[in-house]
């Protein structure tokens, strides 16, 4: 078995503003409606019915989980679909309203038809749905359980559970260190590494190909930031930043005589930029959650604003190390936050981004492994606690702030020769540890933490 995830799974294009609680139970109501066709259900169905248990009924009506789910029943994909069509899908239901499923098959459809259940936790996971399809009789005519296990990724109950056979991969690893094993035996990088298991499953150039498509949609996201300006939806009246901070950076850019370093301020900047667009509903690409997903853009934008050299084969190297990295994250923990709080997925987005910027700028195996054990190290324990269930405070700061942890712990890795006394295995398992520990009004629940302490007004 390996741990490997491809980058165009782990990385993958959706809508905000959550991946595990939009992007997922999309996909898993759009599943269930072609499992309903499968099965010849679908013209017999009436009415169509979900409940959400756990972290989606605590929090889901602040990340938009009701209108994913209908969006999904009628055919969307998080991937191709307007995000402006899926905002609205629940949430503004006129009465006498009716659902397309598949965009085939008319039902009657009301916002009673989603139920919240935040006290009900199926033992498969804390993000659970259940979708029922009832025809005019009182019993169900088709019920499927899904689980949204992180950055989008869903798992039908009764489904096997673990990671991807080992045979489709010519270089498995399942840790840390057997990946530096064969860096060791093969004498190459980490991103080499990738790149074999990646051209084994879809070829050089749908990878490339695949590679520049997400790195396209990670930089229209920070370029929407950046010049989108107004106050965030919600009810928490969020004031985006990014484009106030873009427009003073480019007016000291321009004064002759600046005497200061704008490095950081930059990289703040997109992160912001992505973390707004997510919080916004837009368009964003998961990395590897949408909680996190400004972390990974932001630090790609710093190699290509700041690092003399930087071209588009490095970001491929950079997307390509990251994603090893992230595996290792997934397969061995979980990057979701409601099974792990926030160190799961902030944590792993900035421990991603710094072995990732470490290996572009040109660190050895060990000096990546070492630089994204330092960022993950320095989030363990961290709680997911959002405000309101919206995906804002503290979320797009804590973004923000990664950001600049996964730069310098890359440059600290980087003034070492890779020697460290704490592996990126052991601070991961640390960290599953920690998460399991954790309970659970501080998991995407906002039922602890800064989620009860700050004054919604």
């Amino acid at each position: 078995m390996t741990a490997y995830v491809s980058a165009l799974d782990l990385f993958s294009i959706g809508i905000g503003p959550s991946s595990s609680h939009t992007v997922g139970p999309m996909r898993a109501a759009l599943a269930f409606a072609k499992n309903l066709e499968a099965t010849g259900h679908l013209d017999q169905t009436q009415r169509v019915s979900c409940s959400l248990y756990g972290s989606l009924g605590s929090t889901g009506l602040g990340h938009g989980t009701p209108d994913a789910v209908l969006a999904g029943l009628a055919g969307f994909r998080p991937e191709t679909c307007d995000p402006a069509d899926v905002r609205a899908a629940w949430s503004a239901l006129p009465d006498n309203a009716t659902l397309s499923l598949l965009g085939r098959h008319t039902i009657a459809v009301t916002r009673d038809d989603v139920s919240f259940e935040p006290r009900t936790r199926l033992p498969g996971h804390p993000n659970a749905l259940t979708l029922t399809a009832w025809s005019t009789d009182a019993l169900p005519l088709f019920e499927e359980t899904y689980y949204s296990i992180g950055g989008g990724f869903i798992r039908r109950d009764g489904d096997p559970v673990g990671p991807h056979n080992a045979l489709d991969q010519p270089m498995p690893y399942a840790s840390s260190q057997e990946l530096l094993g064969l860096c060791d035996t093969h004498g190459i990088g980490i991103c080499e590494v990738a790149r074999i298991n990646e051209e084994a499953i879809h070829g050089a150039d749908a990878l490339n190909a695949g590679l520049d498509a997400i790195w396209d949609a990670m930089h229209v996201c920070v370029e929407a930031g950046l010049h989108t300006e107004g106050i965030l939806p919600g009810g928490l009246k969020v004031k985006r930043r990014a484009a106030d901070i873009r427009r003073q950076l480019q007016e000291y850019e321009s004064l002759p005589l600046r005497d200061r370093d704008t490095s950081t301020e930059w990289l703040h900047a997109f992160a912001l930029a992505v973390n707004e667009e997510n919080a916004s509903g837009g368009r964003v690409v998961t990395a590897p959650t949408n909680g996190a997903a400004g972390i990974i853009p932001a630090v790609g934008h710093y190699y290509l604003k700041f690092v003399p050299g930087a071209d588009a084969a490095g970001l491929r190297r950079y997307l390509l190390t990251a994603v090893a990295i992230g595996s290792l994250v997934k397969a061995n923990a979980s990057i979701s936050g409601a099974e792990g709080g926030c160190q799961a997925e902030v944590g792993s987005a900035c421990a991603m981004a710094s072995g990732a910027l470490c290996a572009v700028l040109g660190g050895t195996p060990r000096q990546v492994e070492n630089a994204a054990e330092i960022a993950m190290e320095h989030h363990l324990g961290l709680t997911c606690d959002p405000v309101g269930g919206l995906v804002q405070v503290p979320c797009i700061e804590r973004n923000a702030i990664a950001s600049s942890t996964a730069v310098s712990a890359a440059r600290l890795a980087l003034h070492g020769d890779g020697t460290h006394l704490v592996s990126l295995d052991t601070v991961i398992e640390t960290m599953r540890q920690t998460g399991l520990d954790m309970k659970k009004k501080y998991k995407e629940t906002s039922e602890g933490g800064l989620a009860v302490n700050v004054i919604e007004c």
